[in-house]
């Protein structure tokens, strides 16, 4: 994983991990890329000094985080976790099955996936009831 430092078109700055630069380049062209402060999908990758790996990273993290923000954390994780152990895996096909069991058109159940910027707030629009699960840096590894 890599992270990049991001910059919207309102000078917020934030951090983002990606697979490489390409998977940077191809969620930013599916609008899957947005600030957390302003949610603009105008969003460039700002300059920044070089990582080097050194294995005792993860070390360095947990000595970062104190206790009540390590709690939280692991928390957020079992709550994705919970979620996702109980839903079905739809994929970009999340928009158009969270209408179909918002409209009646399948039974309820409860699933998850990924959606563009524009297809949530489409969703929103429509008075489809959704919640984003949170992605941690570690989940691909």
């Amino acid at each position: 994983m890599i992270r990049f430092s991001l910059s919207c078109a309102n000078d917020h700055a934030f951090d983002g991990w990606f697979r490489n630069g390409e998977d940077f380049e191809a969620q930013k062209k599916r609008g899957l890329v947005s600030c957390p402060v302003c949610r603009s999908a105008e969003v460039e990758k700002a300059l920044m000094a070089p990582a080097v790996s050194t294995g005792r990273k993860r070390d360095r993290i947990a000595l970062a985080l104190g206790e009540e923000q390590r709690k939280a954390l692991a928390k957020l994780k079992a709550m994705a976790e919970e979620a996702k152990k109980n839903a079905d895996y739809v994929g970009d096909r999340f928009a158009e099955e969270a209408r179909k069991i918002h409209f009646g058109e399948v039974e309820p159940r409860g699933i998850y996936g990924e959606a563009t910027a524009e297809e949530a707030r489409g969703l929103l629009e429509d008075g489809v009831d959704f919640v984003p699960l949170p992605t941690f840096p570690d989940d691909s590894n």
